[in-house]
């Protein structure tokens, strides 16, 4: 079997990168083996998938188990995992791990469960099953976000000091692993991205400065890892930003994924937003 044509496995969890990534495993010759994470995965990844089935969100084993049938060597693990589920009353009958998980989280995530900490577990656990988690942008590039002005809606002058101030707390609190996302109008610092994530945070602004005219500045973490949890917006993030006021949506270059690019930005237009990409 040729390098090409071995078989790529697909974590999917939520939202609509995972969609992506299986239509652009699609153009090439690799089979396409997908483990859709229940109650979070898009069920339409069924028609783009050569073999597919559903996992629990804390059962590795069965991730690894469905993989390792199909012979894969090389997975992407893309889509979220609602964090407001992982706290719910119900959460211990939901999401019940198996013993590989568990074990996994005594030993390594007792006392660290961010975000990177349990996805960097995950890919060694991967690893040691000789499964390569590969960057998960390897097969959607054409969707990051591009350096400079990508909407025909220019930066408007009053939001001009906000982009670069905004950009640069922005940096600091993922910095600090703080939040990855924030709102800024005239100097002041309307919200943070906390455990809700971008959607309720842009709410939450809208909510708070019912005026509007506030910029959305959204950038990686300093050490980025590619492979997982890349910052992304789509065409809803901008229906959202209207909504709640934005003008101005401001992206790290090259680390950001843009949902559907052509149309999120076409989008942007109608709704009076500028997009803009930085980089640090």
């Amino acid at each position: 079997m040729s390098q090409t044509a071995e078989p790529l496995g697909l974590i999917a969890g939520r939202g609509r990168l995972p969609v992506l990534i299986a239509r652009g495993v699609r153009r090439t010759a690799r089979p396409l083996i997908v483990v859709g994470l229940r109650g979070q995965a898009d069920s339409t990844l069924r028609e783009l998938a050569d073999e597919f089935a559903w996992a629990g969100v804390a059962r590795i084993s069965r991730w690894i188990g469905l993989l390792r049938r199909h012979r894969v060597r090389e997975a992407i693990l893309a889509g979220g995992v609602r964090k407001a589920d992982m706290y719910s009353p119900l959460r211990l009958l939901r999401y019940l791990p198996d013993l590989r998980t568990a074990r996994l989280w005594y030993r390594r995530l007792r006392h660290d469960r961010r975000d990177n900490a349990v996805l960097l577990a995950v890919a060694d656990e991967l690893a040691r099953e000789g499964i390569r988690l590969m960057s998960s942008v390897e097969y959607c590039r054409e969707h990051l976000a591009s350096e400079g002005l990508m909407t025909k809606r220019a930066v408007p002058r009053s939001a001009e000091a906000d982009v670069e101030f905004g950009f640069r707390i922005a940096r600091r609190s993922a910095d600090l692993d703080i939040g990855q996302c924030l709102a800024v109008k005239e100097g002041d610092i309307i919200a943070v991205e906390a455990m809700e994530g971008t959607d309720e945070m842009i709410d939450r602004a809208g909510r708070l400065c019912r005026s509007g005219g506030w910029t959305l500045v959204k950038v990686a973490r300093p050490d980025q890892d590619m492979r997982f949890d890349v910052p992304t917006v789509g065409p809803d993030t901008m229906k959202r930003l209207r909504a709640a006021g934005c003008i101005c949506l401001v992206l790290e270059a090259g680390r950001t994924i843009i949902l559907d690019k052509p149309d999120a930005l076409a989008s942007a237009d109608r709704y009076g937003i500028a997009v803009l990409g930085k980089r640090t």
